[in-house]
């Protein structure tokens, strides 16, 4: 029987974001499933804000048998009473309804608002920010338009593995030319953000430079939390998750290696 909600430990939330899940990082996949057990498990909601998977090509690659490990381990969590809400990243934005169905996870608009008592935190992956690289916006207004999308997926899945391998692969080689500056949000946007949403607060990832940031807009103070990117296999390990407890703190804590 699944525990009751009201009888969990006092999380509200975790977030989390970036973690690039493949067969190639196997202390980090081993840290998220470490992470399912002990933490989400304990918590009332999880939210996946994007890049999860370092490639999704489609939900016909599910079956394999580390992608089939993974969600398996969410659907036990999703089961166990915890809600996982879903906001697709710039990796996984072809994860479809086989893919929520088998993790039991929701799908939230890729702009979506929370509350916590009287605070409204807003969500996002942080992709649609970074509006200072337009060579990545062009990039994600052409495969983010539903056409693109239904003419990728009617391809067979090798072929499309191998698209998405030559577009990683350009991806590294032109994010080396780039600032980080160029790569990070705009100004401009998070405020029109935090305007639009009416939220004192915002938790994004994509960017991989995790912080905490104060913008000061108009008469008022905003936060903004970034996420780390999860990386414990290549150099220095990184990885972190953001909690939201029942008296609406948010607080950090750093993914440790299994």
């Amino acid at each position: 029987m699944n525990q009751p909600a009201e009888q969990k430990m006092p999380v509200q939330a975790l977030f989390i974001s970036d973690l690039h899940l493949q067969p190639a990082l196997p202390k980090t996949t081993r840290a998220f499933l470490d992470f399912l057990q002990n933490q989400v498990k304990q918590a009332e909601q999880l939210y996946i804000l994007g890049d999860l998977f370092e490639y999704w090509a489609g939900d016909d690659d599910m079956d394999s048998d580390y992608l089939e490990t993974i969600v398996r381990s969410i659907r036990e969590a999703a089961d166990s009473g915890t809600a996982i809400f879903w906001i697709c990243g710039n990796r996984d934005f072809l994860t479809g309804e086989r893919f929520l169905k088998a993790t039991g996870a929701r799908a939230l608009p890729e702009l979506s608002v929370i509350e916590s008592g009287k605070t409204k935190i807003a969500l996002t992956h942080g992709d649609a920010q970074c509006t200072d690289d337009q060579a990545y916006m062009q990039f994600r207004n052409m495969v983010r338009n539903p056409v693109w999308q239904k003419q990728f997926l009617a391809m067979p899945l090798a072929q499309r593995k191998a698209i998405i391998a030559g577009m990683r692969q350009d991806s590294r080689k032109g994010n080396q030319e780039k600032s980080a500056r160029i790569m990070d949000v705009n100004a401009s946007v998070i405020a029109d953000l935090f305007k639009q949403t009416g939220a004192s607060v915002l938790i994004h990832g994509h960017t991989h430079q995790p912080g905490q940031h104060i913008h000061k807009i108009e008469n008022g103070e905003y936060l903004r939390l970034v996420l780390s990117d999860w990386n414990l296999d290549d150099g220095p390990a990184r990885g972190d998750w953001i909690e939201l407890n029942r008296h609406g703190e948010l607080s950090r804590h750093v993914v440790k290696p299994v």
